[in-house]
Formats: C-alpha cells, sequence, structure tokens
C-alpha cells in the first residue's frame, strides 16, 4: 500500500494579501493622499470623471472580458441608471414620501438598481444569442433607447435632459456634496466600493463561469449548466453597475441628457476596456484614466484628438492586444528574465519606430486638418513651419513614417524569432 501525498495547488495566504487585497489598500491610500496634494478644481473635475469612467469601463468588461459578449449598446444602462438617480434626486429635494430621509449620498445604489432592471428586462432578449447576433441586438437596442430619450418627455426630458441639485436631503458623513472636493470624496468612495464589488464578483461561482462560458459554452453545457441563464444573470449585474456609475455621474454633473443613452459613450468605454487591456482586471481602470484624460486635455491642443485616439486603438489592436495592462505585466516578466538587456533593447528599438512613426501621422494629421480648415493655420511644431504645399512637409513625413515603420517590422520580426 502507497502513501499518497496531496499537493495543494491553491495560492498560500500571503499571495491572496498580495493579489486581492494589497492592491486596494493601495488604491484607497492614493484615494486618501490626492487631496493632500490641494489639487486645482480642474484637477478635482477630471479625477471625478476618471473615477466614473473606471466605473463604466469595469462593467462593461464584465461582459466583454468575462463573459465573452461584444455589446455595442452599454450606455443604455449606465443611462437608465442615472436617470433613475436623477429622478431619485428630484424626489429628495422635493421631501416626496421617503425620498425625504434618503441621503444624496446612497443615489448610486438607485442608479444600480435601474441600471439592473434594464439589464434584466434588456437581457432577457438578447442573451438567448451569442457572438455577432448579440452585438447586432445590442446596438439595436442602444438606437431603440436612444431616440426614445428625445421623444418621451416625461422621463428623459427632451434634448435639455434632467437635472437636479445635489444639496439636498440628508447629508451623510458631514458631507453637503456643494463644494467640488466634498464631491471628489463621494467619487472617491463609490470608485472604490464599485471597484471592490467587481472584483469580487469575479471570484464567485457565477463570475467564474462567464468565463467558462467564454471559452467553451459547449463543455459548460454538458456539465449541467445553462450558458444563456449565465450569460443573463452577468448581464444584469453589469447593466446593475453601469447604473451605478450612471449613478455618479448624477451628482457629479447634476444633469443627464439623452446623449449619455447614445453610441457615442457606447463606442468610448469600448474603447476604455479594451486599450486598457480586456484580459486583465485593471485594465479598464487604466484605460479609463489614459482617455478621459485625452478627452480632457488633448483637446485642448488639437482639433483632431478623436483621430489620435482612433489611431491608439489601431496600434493597440495591432501591437499589443492585451492593452495597457499586457504591456505593463509584459515588461514586468521582462525584468525577471536573465536575457533582460537584449529584450530590453528589442523592446527600445521597437519603441522608437513606434515614435517615429507617430511623429510622421502627427505631422500629416495637423497639417491636413489646418488646411481643411481654410483659416490659414500653419502647423509649427519646436518653431519648425510645416505648411500644406511645402515639399519640405512631406518629405519630413514619409521620413519619419518609412522609418519609424522599418524599424518596427525589424524589431518584431526579431522578437519572433527570438521568441519574446
Amino acid at each position: 500500500m502507497t502513501d499518497t501525498i496531496a499537493i495543494s495547488i491553491a495560492p498560500s495566504g500571503t499571495e491572496k494579501f498580495r493579489t486581492r487585497v494589497l492592491p486596494f489598500l493601495i488604491m484607497a491610500a492614493v484615494l486618501v493622499v490626492i487631496p493632500m496634494t490641494e489639487p486645482s478644481r480642474t484637477a478635482y473635475t477630471l479625477l471625478n470623471s476618471i473615477g466614473i469612467n473606471m466605473v463604466f469601463a469595469l462593467s462593461y468588461n464584465m461582459l466583454l472580458g468575462r463573459a465573452g459578449l461584444l455589446s455595442f449598446g452599454h450606455a443604455v444602462y449606465f443611462g437608465l441608471g442615472g436617470y433613475t438617480a436623477m429622478h431619485a434626486m428630484q424626489a429628495i429635494e422635493a421631501g416626496t414620501g421617503i425620498w425625504g430621509f434618503v441621503p444624496v449620498f446612497a443615489l448610486p445604489l438607485v442608479g444600480f438598481a435601474g441600471g439592473a432592471l434594464a439589464g434584466a428586462v434588456i437581457g432577457w432578449p438578447s442573451c438567448r444569442r451569442a457572438g455577432i447576433p448579440f452585438a447586432m441586438i445590442s446596438l439595436g437596442i442602444a438606437e431603440l433607447v436612444a431616440a426614445a430619450g428625445f421623444m418621451f418627455t416625461s422621463l428623459f426630458g427632451g434634448e435639455e435632459g434632467v437635472s437636479g441639485d445635489r444639496m439636498n436631503g440628508t447629508e451623510l458623513f458631514g458631507l453637503s456634496l456643494g463644494p467640488i472636493n466634498e464631491v471628489y470624496w463621494f467619487i472617491a468612495a463609490w470608485t472604490l466600493i464599485g471597484t471592490v464589488a467587481m472584483f469580487a464578483f469575479t471570484r464567485t461561482p457565477l463570475g467564474k463561469m462567464g468565463e467558462a462560458v467564454r471559452d467553451n459554452p459547449e463543455r459548460v453545457e454538458f456539465v449541467g449548466y445553462d450558458p444563456q441563464r449565465v450569460r443573463y444573470l452577468i448581464f444584469i449585474f453589469s447593466g446593475g453597475f453601469a447604473g451605478l456609475a450612471g449613478g455618479m455621474a448624477a451628482v457629479n454633473y447634476e444633469i443627464f441628457t439623452p446623449e449619455s443613452l447614445s453610441l457615442l459613450p457606447s463606442g468610448f468605454v469600448l474603447l476604455m476596456a479594451y486599450v486598457g487591456g480586456i484580459r486583465y482586471f485593471a485594465g479598464p481602470m487604466l484605460g479609463a484614466a489614459l482617455l478621459t484624460y485625452m478627452q480632457s486635455n488633448l483637446s485642448d491642443f488639437t482639433e483632431a484628438w478623436l483621430l489620435y485616439l482612433g489611431l491608439l486603438f489601431i496600434l493597440i489592436v495591432m501591437f499589443a492586444p492585451a492593452g495597457l495592462a499586457g504591456i505593463a505585466v509584459g515588461a514586468g516578466n521582462v525584468l525577471q528574465n536573465p536575457n533582460r538587456g537584449t529584450v530590453l533593447m528589442r523592446w527600445a528599438r521597437f519603441g522608437a519606430g513606434a515614435l517615429s512613426a507617430f511623429l510622421g501621422s502627427v505631422v500629416v494629421i495637423e497639417v491636413v486638418v489646418r488646411h481643411s480648415n481654410g483659416f490659414g493655420e500653419v502647423f509649427e511644431p519646436f518653431g519648425l513651419a510645416l505648411e500644406a504645399n511645402s515639399p519640405l512637409t512631406w518629405g519630413l513625413a514619409a521620413v519619419l513614417l518609412g522609418v519609424g515603420g522599418w524599424v518596427m517590422r525589424s524589431a518584431a520580426s526579431a522578437n519572433e524569432e527570438a521568441g519574446s
């Protein structure tokens, strides 16, 4: 009779703390430290928008990254949750019934309920299909709800939207939510709560089953689970957390318009999730931070910021499908590689080529945009006048693009040969 030795493959307590608890402690510490740096009103406004978009992007990744459902209408649940919270805010202002005792601080929970209810209603027919049919259904529903936003003015307020005053009702934690620094604490608290809740959801049996349905729905059905029901339940939670982000936005902006239901925010959340990296939990958070910053600040420098956003998305899809989080994880792995010097040199070559190609693209885009506006503006980077009718302009762009493309291609070939 031989003795059997049980080998545990479960992570140790230290590993669990390092990967599941420590990141959120660091996040909470950062959120507490930020106000100590005395940010400006502009910085507070940007930080609040980033927090809202982080929760929104994470809710979307529950569908795309975890369940493998590509949706083109996720802003529907964000918007409906926001509208629900906004009507609740008006009820709090009027002191109607029990709403007179509900703090404005709790409105994201109302948004969660609104988004989850919308997900339960819309997801019942939508989740009967997956893949391309699901994506097309989500697109059609987004168009229907966006059109309804301008038709049913009693609910959506028409083009003017629905507005409210957040400085009403019972105060919680001593926050009147009037000054923007108090609104920051509101956004920071709900960003942390929403992030922790969604991470905890990924550790539940339903969250794990969603990943199984994404990878192999036939095997999931074989072992006795209904893939359609799994998708439906995840869809409800995803809509709920999108509604929670909508409730945060309702308090932050004090107004909601039908534009929040349109395809523009639906496309933007897709970009945030994919650019950040849908394979990693923190990926959408990175994408939300970067793209919100670009949306807020890059538009002050160029009219073509949306073109740069599209260019970034194309580059991520082509050369870094794991997103920004994948790049960060890859960099960490390289640092542990014994041949990290050689690998870093190849990465540096690729980065130099990408920078050259990017600069060439900037020259082309900025010159063409200025020329098409017809105002006679000249693109002058670093004091160098680049006019649309100058051979120097197009020669410089061609050299930058050509050299950048060649360097990137040679570096990529070297990486493939080395298997890294």
